[in-house]
């Protein structure tokens, strides 16, 4: 059965849409709503004090205007107040030309004078004249016999300059036409947010599709959970997996990619180039070695490698670790070559067994001792000029070991004059894997050469040792010296698993992981010399101990 979709898993929460397109749509919205009725009121509350402002000093300069008429003070001295009185008759004129709700005027005991309800000229006012009465001009919002009004009050002087105030104007603008203005621009305001509501709707429409599409419509629960399951495969798997940008730099490193790489994961977010160096391995992560399984040599790791661009200039590159394969298949490979040299050997061996039993019979007996003490004699010899020479016991077997499969093969292997090595070496397996390599390679380059033969030297300086391999073979061009340490390159044709061109870069690693150098010279009269210099390679000097060779317990 095919499972169900993501977005389909797990309970619903009735009322909120579950795809990512509805749920941002939905919040862009609300927020564009949102903030438009923010920016509107935001916009009415300024609008309204505004229009306060305008009619509260239109209602000043109105009053400001009747104070200023000639003839008001000296009739407000000279007349009594009268609905038919000159006071009221000017105060009429007035409103009705200015459009203003009331223009009253009024003596020093606050006694109207004017007022547009006529029964109610001669009453005292209904709000406090005491400022403009004081000489100062007022302004505000109040209410009165009128209702609430925009206000000014300006004191009424007795003439143009005087400071003898006789009474006070009064003038309000009706509140309900500032009201009516506001309400009034309230529709354009309103238009202009909905066009700015819609244009936002509309961007957010976009910008969900364009999500839409950017998360194949998941639901937000699913992206969470995909990013969760990502997390937890991408550190449990026993492959290593690197993802780079665009420009090079480390996005994500598994835990098993900083094992295989030695490094941490502070790593992340720096270019490969900073955190690994020059090299093949940053080469093959980086692209510009292409191909599938792709080898490189991290450390004393042989990396299988293989790298998959993104839609986004970036790559994600997956590692596998073939060190043990590749111990393996050289393991292999050195039995395959021994199972050679036996198949060899047991054909010698048979011929002298024969040759013996020829000389036995034919009653040849101290012929037969000869023949049988040469021939053990020579094998007793190559060790022991090996044991003596080289006190380190792996290093010591390995060479005996490579000596009689050389031999098996047509190639002399011995030691160098002056060769000599301490038992106090402090990384044994790291330089027999050094002298294995070389003089594997060595016996490769040497069989069916003329006069096939390997010279290995051995010497301990101080603290250092210095590794000299001398072949017969065909050496190797000038132009080629620098490329033979690269991961991938050989001359010998593939072997049963495949790869082949990691034993020098091995070589050159392990050498410069303890400080050292390997580096490759045309050797005299033909073939080529490997030098390998190990500066800490041996241990501080201690009691000497006899060596088994030198003492007889062996003969």
């Amino acid at each position: 059965m095919n499972a169900p979709p993501l977005s389909d898993r797990g309970p619903r929460r009735f009322g909120w849409p579950q795809r990512v397109f509805s749920q941002v749509l939905l919040m862009q919205l609300a927020i564009i709503t949102g903030v438009t009725v923010l920016v509107t009121g935001l916009f009415l509350a300024p609008l309204s004090a505004q229009l306060d402002e305008e009619a509260m000093r239109r209602a000043l300069a109105i009053a400001q205007s009747t104070a200023a008429q000639p003839g008001i003070a000296e009739d407000l001295r000279t007349t009594e107040p009268s609905a038919l009185g000159p006071v009221q008759s000017a105060a009429e004129r007035i409103r009705r030309s200015t459009g203003a709700e009331y223009v009253v005027v009024m003596d020093r005991r606050g006694v109207r004078w004017s007022h547009p309800e006529a029964d109610r000229i001669g009453e005292v006012v209904s709000t406090d004249p005491g400022d403009a009465l004081r000489g100062r001009e007022v302004m505000e919002i109040d209410s009165g016999t009128l209702g609430r009004s925009a206000r000014g009050k300006v004191p009424l002087r007795d003439t143009a300059g005087s400071s003898e105030v006789v009474g006070a104007v009064s003038v309000g603008i009706e509140y309900d036409s500032v009201r009516a203005r506001l309400l009034g621009a309230i529709p354009g305001l309103l238009a202009y947010a909905g066009t700015a509501l819609a244009v936002g709707a509309l961007a957010a429409y976009l910008i969900s599709r364009r999500l839409q599409r950017q998360t194949h419509d998941l639901a937000f629960s699913d992206i969470s959970a995909l990013l969760t399951e990502r997390e937890a495969m991408l550190h449990s798997i026993r492959e290593g997996v690197v993802a780079l940008d665009g420009t090079g730099r480390i996005r994500l490193l598994n835990d098993e990619a900083q094992r295989l790489l030695g490094l941490g994961p502070e790593a992340a977010g720096r270019p490969l180039e900073d955190v690994l160096g020059p090299g093949r391995t940053v080469d093959v992560l980086a692209g510009r070695v292409v191909g599938d399984d792709l080898l490189a040599v991290q450390g004393s790791r042989v990396l299988l490698a293989n790298r998959m661009e993104t839609d986004d200039d970036g790559a994600v590159v997956t590692l596998r670790d073939r060190t043990e394969l590749e111990h393996l298949g050289r393991e292999l490979d050195s039995t395959t070559g021994l199972i050679d040299a036996l198949r060899a050997q047991d054909h010698e061996h048979a011929n002298r067994l024969h040759t013996l039993l020829g000389l036995l019979e034919l009653e040849m007996h101290e012929d037969a001792m000869e023949f049988v003490t040469e021939v053990v004699g020579v094998h007793r010899a190559t060790a022991e000029q090996v044991t003596e020479k080289v006190r380190d016991p792996l290093l010591a077997a390995l060479l005996v070991g490579k000596a009689t499969v050389a031999a098996e093969r047509g190639v002399s292997l011995r030691l160098a004059p002056g060769t000599l090595l301490p038992d106090r070496v402090v990384d044994p397996r790291g330089l027999v894997t050094v002298v294995g390599n070389l003089v594997d390679n060595a016996t490769d380059a040497a069989a069916g050469s003329g006069d096939a033969r390997i010279e290995v030297g051995l010497r301990a300086e101080g603290r250092t040792v210095e590794l000299r391999v001398r072949d017969s073979g065909p050496g190797i061009a000038p132009e080629q010296h620098a490329s033979i340490f690269t991961e991938g390159w050989s001359t010998k044709d593939l072997p049963a698993h495949g790869k082949r061109g990691l034993g020098l870069p091995l070589v050159r690693r392990l050498a410069e992981r303890q400080g050292g150098s390997v580096t490759v010279s045309a050797a005299d009269g033909g073939g080529a010399v490997f030098t390998v210099v190990l500066p800490e390679a041996l241990g501080a000097a201690g009691p000497t101990t006899p060596h088994p060779a030198t003492t007889g317990e062996n003969r």
